[in-house]
């Protein structure tokens, strides 16, 4: 009898201590619970940085610049001219009244827009440009994909410099004001001849290249281009496009060459420079 009530009491005793079981239990749960909504509010970077890129590149909208790019050469003013006035850029919508086009169609139909817009930039540059191509300091090559304008640097540059001279600034200008309209990307490429330079500014060719093509997208990024869309790009003297044993052909190899694309995949090769458009259409 005495055995049955002290196994009685020691039963009672466990079950009044079994809730610290349950407590504990709790409590582990809670901790986990704060841990994860801990981790789920921790935001990285670098992945929100690719959705809104990829964001931005689904739905069209209007482009803005998010730093200034980094200035490589300088921009010469002719004493007594007034500075360079940028004119204002019309609004772009974001929203389109055909939303309720499904997504593929519409990349399609952009998409071929894009590239169909190569024409049309052909005609407006050539009439804007067309005392300089008649003068052989700039040519229109045309490809499937791409457009190339290929500017003498004697339009742009003095020997050894990638300063703009004053009198580039208007032409520059007229290209800005037609590249501004169209969505294509653009690849500006500084090209030299293989007479060496050696200053504490440029080293070599290389950095006289880039010099000159950062030169160039910096004046375009002041009239109103986007520099998300540009890229600037220096070859130096490896690229030439004639021979180095002639001062003509010295001439012709310092050069800068802006290469619209007809979309933002699409690529265009040195070795696929195509002949001057009139003299019949390259393919890629």
């Amino acid at each position: 009898m005495a055995r049955r009530r002290w196994q009685e009491d020691q039963e009672d005793q466990e079950n009044h201590e079994r809730w610290l079981v349950s407590y504990a239990d709790f409590i582990t749960l809670l901790f986990a619970f704060f841990v994860v909504m801990y981790a789920v509010s921790s935001i990285n970077e670098g992945k929100y940085r690719v959705l809104s890129e990829s964001l931005t590149a689904i739905f069209p909208q209007a482009s803005r610049r998010i730093e200034p790019p980094i200035e490589v050469g300088e921009l010469i003013v002719a004493s007594g001219s007034s500075p360079i006035e940028i004119e204002a850029l019309p609004e772009i919508s974001s929203v389109t009244p055909t939303s309720a086009i499904s997504f593929s169609a519409t990349s399609v139909q952009e998409e071929s827009s894009v590239i169909a817009s190569l024409g049309v930039i052909t005609k407006e540059i050539r009439t804007a440009l067309q005392p300089l191509i008649d003068e052989n300091l700039v040519r229109l090559r045309q490809g499937r994909e791409w457009l190339e304008v290929e500017i003498n640097d004697r339009v742009l540059f003095t020997s050894g410099s990638a300063k703009l001279e004053a009198e580039a600034v208007p032409e520059l200008k007229k290209l800005a004001k037609i590249l501004r309209r169209f969505p294509n990307p653009i690849q500006v490429e500084g090209f030299t001849d293989n007479v060496p330079i050696s200053t504490p500014v440029f080293p070599s060719n290389w950095e006289l290249s880039s010099a000159r093509a950062a030169s160039v997208v910096h004046l375009l990024d002041r009239f109103g281009v986007s520099p998300a869309r540009m890229a600037a790009i220096g070859y130096g003297q490896y690229r030439p496009v004639a021979a180095n044993s002639t001062a003509e052909g010295r001439r012709r190899n310092r050069r800068v060459v802006l290469v619209i694309l007809g979309r933002p995949f699409s690529r265009r090769t040195l070795e696929a420079q195509g002949s001057p458009v009139g003299e019949g259409q390259a393919k890629n």
